[in-house]
């Protein structure tokens, strides 16, 4: 069975640090990154967990282990990873102003726990789990990340805009209401 929460222990944080890792481009082939998506963003713990003790992580635990995980970033932790700061340059250009939103900082199923509704209900319990007044999920996918763009569209995000940060990685910045 698999049950769905925040994030509350070290080990829990530890857990996605791992699962983040299997799922850099590094760690997988070409093949894998086209059919199986990748996650771009490598955090450290001390970061992982202060985004977390602002708004717990959602993450999904099956027998008592992390096997996916949807990470929760305050628009105040806009400086503070660098390959993050264009996308908040961006959405704060799209938003104007509008403070009211999360960004889902980056997301990730286990390979064995795929295909079985496991993203749908990441993204329903953060929803359920946004801080009062937070009414809207911002997230960017790489354009060539085809698998991960295709489960955002399919659970209900829309496209804000498309755009390039150093004119070799093309990102579409998206939306959930």
């Amino acid at each position: 069975m698999i049950t769905y929460t925040q994030a509350s222990t070290s080990e829990e944080l530890h857990q996605i640090l791992e699962l983040q890792q299997q799922n850099l481009p590094r760690n997988l082939t070409q093949k894998e990154q086209e059919s199986d998506g990748f996650v771009t963003v490598e955090h450290t713990f001390a970061v992982l967990q202060e985004m977390n003790d602002e708004c717990g992580h959602i993450i999904a635990k099956s027998d008592g282990k992390v096997v996916a995980y949807a990470l929760c970033m305050h628009p105040k932790f806009a400086e503070s990873i660098e390959i993050l700061k264009p996308m908040f340059h961006e959405i704060n250009k799209v938003v104007k102003g509008n403070l009211n939103y999360m960004v889902m900082g980056q997301i990730c199923v286990a390979k064995s726990y795929r295909g079985k509704g496991v993203f749908r209900q990441l993204y329903t319990t953060m929803k359920a789990k946004l801080p009062l007044g937070m009414d809207t999920i911002i997230t960017e996918v790489a354009v060539k990340n085809i698998r991960s763009l295709n489960a955002h569209l399919a659970v209900g995000f829309t496209e804000l805009k498309r755009y390039s940060e150093d004119n070799l990685t093309k990102w579409v910045l998206i939306e959930l209401k």
